[in-house]
């Protein structure tokens, strides 16, 4: 017989993303043990996971939800015990990995926040059983390929904090770079440089949420081709350096 902190303490590092076999080697408790404390149809109410709720701090969960709208899914732990977040940040921009972690842990705190690395980029993932509460975009198959619109209470929370929207939209989606041309300047050829943000996603209905946020904010944008829309003037370009800026 196990005590309640004992068993809550396994499931929490099984929901942290550990193996069976790495739990059972830390706590000296059997694999079988732990495997039928996870097939419970009734959990002991010490051990069970936080009913779903709104997001503990909206002003994260603006970002996330950017985040997730770019480069996360939602997917069924195999044993249907809950569901895994997942977003893909690049090894290339460590502080957005870092931010990502942070934005989790905000919108819902005391739960696991781990990042898995694959070839190039990190996996940040956390276990929770509701997260297709907070995120009810989730669904079969890819976004682009699929209807994708945001709840009333989600856009409540992305018109109080547009600009984290925008930034995890960017951060997911988008980047910041320098364009540069030439002009004929009294006989003389001169190099010009100017930054521009460029965000890309094939979904028509993620583009629009971030297009509509811009023009909530004032940032003049135009549709660069089918699946790319560029923020290119100077005022606005200034705009985006103020509240999204670069990946890092």
């Amino acid at each position: 017989m196990y005590d309640i902190s004992t068993r809550k303490r396994a499931l929490a590092l099984v929901e942290q993303g550990r193996s069976l076999n790495s739990v059972s080697r830390e706590t000296g408790i059997s694999r079988a043990t732990i495997r039928s404390w996870q097939d419970r149809l009734e959990p002991l109410p010490s051990i069970t996971t936080p009913a779903p709720g709104p997001p503990a701090d909206n002003q994260a969960y603006a970002y996330l939800l950017g985040l997730y709208l770019g480069d996360g899914c939602v997917s069924a732990h195999p044993r249907g015990t809950g569901y895994y977040l997942r977003i893909a940040c690049a090894d290339a921009w460590p502080g957005l990995i870092q931010l990502c972690r942070e934005a989790i842990a905000k919108v819902r705190p005391g739960i696991g926040v781990f990042a898995l690395q694959k070839e190039g980029y990190a996996m940040v993932t956390s276990y929770y059983r509701h997260w297709p509460h907070l995120f009810p975009q989730h669904g079969p198959g890819k976004k682009h390929d699929r209807l994708i619109a945001v709840e009333p209470w989600q856009q409540e929370i992305v018109d109080a904090h547009p600009w984290e929207f925008i930034r995890g939209l960017v951060h997911s989606d988008g980047c910041r770079i320098t364009n540069w041309t030439t002009r004929l300047v009294r006989g003389e050829t001169k190099r010009y440089e100017y930054p521009r943000y460029f965000f890309t996603n094939l979904s028509t209905d993620i583009r629009q949420l971030y297009t509509d946020t811009l023009d909530k904010v004032g940032v003049s944008w135009k549709q660069a081709n089918a699946n790319n829309i560029s923020v290119a003037r100077k005022a606005s370009v200034a705009l985006m350096d103020t509240h999204v800026g670069p990946k890092h």
